[in-house]
């Protein structure tokens, strides 16, 4: 029974080791815990812009069983349709013919019956690229006059309207984003009784070019006025 005393000690010893190396595993938990108290806020910033670049396509059509004379229809409305639009103040540079589309009837091989006076059915796509978007928003209302010179004009949905300058802007929205956020981060630490840090991470978000006004059924690629839209989010630490 002589080692009985310092088995006792060996146990106490032991004990409190264990109890020292919880105590500061504790710490360090507590510590790790601390150093993730932070909060996530989003900053949003909108830009309203007029877009920079308008696409407008054209498709006319003509229709007969002499396709020699279907060609020359499609080519006198060419013609006209040109003129229509150099007359207006569009280039020469913005206009470019796409491919020529030739349907015969007679050839589709499940087609029953006859084909009256239109066999050949020849379609016919111009397209307008320009910066002048101001102009093509009012040619866009005019179409009617070239209807009413005989061409045949199918409803493609009108012009559409892009906005290419994003980057002259991008910086400064970006900025104004963050400086919503930090904002937000700020009033959130007062309120709750901490001292706002610096960022722990951030994500700038996806930018988004929408239709200014929401209008239903209309897209945002035929609307002039555009709003530029990006929201940023970031985790600001909190400090006691």
């Amino acid at each position: 029974m002589s080692d009985g005393p310092f088995t006792f000690v060996g146990l106490a010893i032991l004990a409190a080791g264990v109890a020292f190396g919880g105590l500061k595993v504790g710490e360090g938990f507590y510590e790790g815990r601390k150093s993730e108290r932070y909060v996530t806020v989003k900053g949003l910033a909108e830009r309203d812009v007029t877009a920079d670049l308008a696409m407008w396509r054209l498709r006319y059509t003509a229709a007969g069983n002499d396709l020699a004379a279907v060609q020359a229809e499609i080519d006198e409305d060419t013609a006209i349709i040109r003129d229509f639009l150099l007359a207006r103040g569009i280039t020469d540079a913005e206009i470019s013919l796409e491919r020529l589309e030739v349907t015969d009837l007679l050839a589709q091989a499940y087609r029953s019956g006859g084909v009256g006076q239109a066999r050949y059915i020849i379609a016919q796509n111009m397209l307008l690229r320009t910066e002048n978007v101001e102009l093509i928003s009012r040619l866009g209302r005019e179409t009617g006059q070239l209807v009413k010179q005989g061409v045949v004009l199918a409803d493609l949905g009108g012009p559409t309207y892009s906005y290419n300058s994003l980057n002259t802007i991008k910086p400064e929205l970006i900025a104004e984003a963050t400086a919503a956020a930090r904002d937000g981060a700020a009033e959130f630490a007062a309120n709750s009784g901490a001292t706002l840090g610096g960022i722990v991470r951030a994500n700038q978000g996806v930018i988004v070019i929408r239709a200014r006004d929401d209008t239903g059924g209309v897209s945002a690629e035929s609307q002039l006025e555009k709003t530029v839209r990006v929201v940023a989010t970031v985790d600001y630490a909190l400090v006691d």
